[in-house]
């Protein structure tokens, strides 16, 4: 290798590190912002936004109100059974879906995998008044089951194109040695495929679980009532027609963000592997 050649090789990882940091602060900026002002003053957020909360602007009067003035453990509660459900429902369904799409050949099955594609094409927003019109006949509006259902439907189309990709890149002799040594097709699938491809359910585990989490549009329209709104619903109490209690709401937000910041410190590596995975494949 050449020196020249080196310093290229060199510079061009140094550009790729540098767009990368820049991405990174781009997207971490909004979420820092929120947290710091979370902690100062009404009029310290609005003077300087930009500054770390000091001895004249630290307060916690935001935090206070949120734990006092609301129900949020309900809305934790609330947004956590709507978003593990439906997320345990997609990693299952997905990927048992996936296995008989990438392993089995039977009439239909490019049509049906095409027909599954289409629902990352198409928004689920798209169908919203059938949505309700569906949920309201059934008697399932201001319940959590609606919210289940929807993020099942919504989370599934992705879930099986990923891990479609991934488990039909286990290799046959494996699979085939398996069934040879008796193995049934439930006990193949569930003990030697899934954790083959962990790191590709943690990927879409991942890209699951944000929009079920961070959604607004259905609990808004599906499930508005108190027993039922998740933490993104609850946070609009605080936000008024003439006034906005922004210490409130950015302490609401602080706390909202914390699960998904938890996720990416525990999966990070799997999701990673995953994505590394997927690019090299």
């Amino acid at each position: 290798m050449t020196p020249s050649f080196q310093y290229q090789q060199k510079a061009r990882m140094g550009l790729v590190h540098l767009a990368l940091l820049g991405y990174t602060l781009i997207a971490l900026f909004p979420i820092v912002l929120v947290i710091i002002n979370s902690f100062k003053s009404r009029s310290a957020i609005f003077n300087d936004p930009l500054s770390l909360p000091d001895t004249g602007s630290f307060t916690l009067v935001g935090y206070a109100k949120v734990l006092q003035e609301s129900d949020i453990l309900l809305y934790f509660g609330n947004s956590l059974l709507v978003t593990v459900i439906p997320l345990f429902l997609v990693l299952l369904f997905g990927s048992m879906a996936a296995w008989a799409l990438s392993e089995y050949r039977f009439r239909g099955n490019r049509l049906l995998a095409l027909f599954l594609a289409m629902g990352i094409m198409v928004p689920i927003r798209l169908g919203t008044v059938s949505i309700l019109e569906t949920m309201v006949s059934l008697n399932l509006v201001n319940t959590h089951l609606a919210l289940i259902l929807v993020y099942t439907a919504m989370g599934l189309p992705l879930a099986i194109f990923i891990l479609t990709e991934f488990i039909g890149q286990v290799p046959t002799e494996l699979k085939e040695a398996a069934r040879c040594d008796g193995i049934t097709e439930i006990r193949l699938f569930f003990q030697i495929i899934l954790p083959l491809v962990r790191p590709a359910v943690a990927t879409v585990a991942v890209f699951t679980m944000v929009p079920m989490w961070n959604d607004l549009w259905f609990p808004l329209i599906l499930a508005p009532g108190d027993a039922t709104k998740t933490i993104q619903l609850g946070v609009q109490q605080f936000i008024g027609q003439y006034a906005t209690d922004w210490n409130s709401v950015l302490a609401a937000l602080s706390l909202a963000v914390l699960p998904i910041l938890v996720l990416y410190v525990f999966f990070s590596q799997q999701l990673i592997s995953g994505l590394t995975s997927g690019a090299v494949k």
